[in-house]
């Protein structure tokens, strides 16, 4: 009997239910939640690290980075200079993939136009990150008036068809890459906004969340240290799967002249020249295709391989 009393060690001040609770709660509980989540997410990169077809577009992807940051070094001519003399030529050792419809060495401007990919990658995930992103978290979280006008809009914009809108935004800003993926950024922010909205939601209710809103931490704080950490898997796969949306609408634009400015190449208006010269040959065609195909190919494996990684070997590991 004496041994037990000596292992049972005294309770000081009984049960507290009063803040000092809830700051230690706040405290104690998301650094546990954190290191699992450590944990886990390692398990998820190995899981994607394993996955060879996604590592091989990964890689792909990275040249394509790699090039659009790189690519004037690479120039073999300028991509604007017409030298008629030399058209329609095919592969040589001077212009290795040929020549358009102008004279125009080929590979140079498929270097250039990767460029143009690169950044209008940037600025419609840029925009559609900012507009859509915070304004889903934030209705996810909060809910209300704020979750149900917010969600209204954004169903809107995702009942319209893709290509209409951009169609209607160029048509009202001008033609120009800039306005074309703002017409791009808008078509995407809505299924961001989509998937913050729903990671928010299903971490709202937990109970490191209501100890951090007892004790008076902001919606702002919150957002910034719980809710985007977690939505952050989600959010990098539909990431990946809109930056090939981003590819086919600026190609689209681009080859009905609504993109990128002429004489500046874009896979668009490299396949516009393209066919307008399809009689003489259609192997001229080849090169902006493949640019495009593989591209948005590489896209759609790399994100298969996270979403499967993240929310399927990984969730389950």
């Amino acid at each position: 009997m004496s041994t037990s009393e000596a292992v049972i060690p005294p309770v000081s001040g009984g049960v507290t239910n009063g803040p000092d609770s809830a700051a230690s709660s706040v405290s104690a509980g998301p650094p546990k939640k954190s290191g699992v989540k450590r944990f886990r997410g390692g398990r998820k990169w190995r899981a994607l690290r394993s996955n060879r077809a996604a590592m091989i577009s990964l890689g792909f992807l990275l040249l394509l980075v790699f090039v659009g940051i790189f690519g004037s070094l690479l120039m073999t001519h300028d991509p604007n200079a017409q030298e008629l003399s030399a058209r329609l030529q095919g592969p040589s050792g001077e212009h290795w993939f040929g020549t358009d419809g102008y004279g125009r060495d080929t590979f140079s401007r498929l270097i250039d136009a990767t460029q143009v990919a690169v950044l209008a990658i940037v600025q419609a995930m840029a925009l559609a990150m900012v507009a859509g992103i915070p304004l889903g978290l934030l209705a996810g979280l909060v809910g209300g008036a704020v979750d149900a006008v917010l969600s209204r809009i954004a169903e809107a914009l995702l009942a319209l068809p893709p290509l209409i809108l951009a169609l209607a935004v160029v048509g009202v800003l001008g033609p120009g890459l800039t306005n074309a993926m703002i017409a791009v950024g808008m078509l995407l922010a809505p299924r961001l906004f989509r998937i913050a909205r729903s990671e928010a939601q299903a971490v709202s209710g937990e109970s490191y969340i209501e100890a951090c809103r007892s004790v008076g931490c902001s919606n702002f704080r919150l957002l910034w240290r719980h809710v985007l950490p977690n939505s952050s898997s989600a959010l990098m796969i539909q990431l990946t799967f809109g930056a090939g949306i981003v590819i086919i609408v600026e190609a689209s634009l681009s080859f009905l002249g609504l993109g990128v400015e002429s004489p500046q190449a874009s896979w668009g208006s490299m396949l516009q020249d393209a066919f307008q010269n399809v009689s003489a040959s259609a192997n001229f065609m080849i090169v902006p295709t493949a640019a495009i195909v593989l591209t948005v190919l590489a896209l759609s494996t790399f994100g298969d391989g996270m979403r499967d990684a993240f929310e399927g070997r990984g969730a389950n590991g």
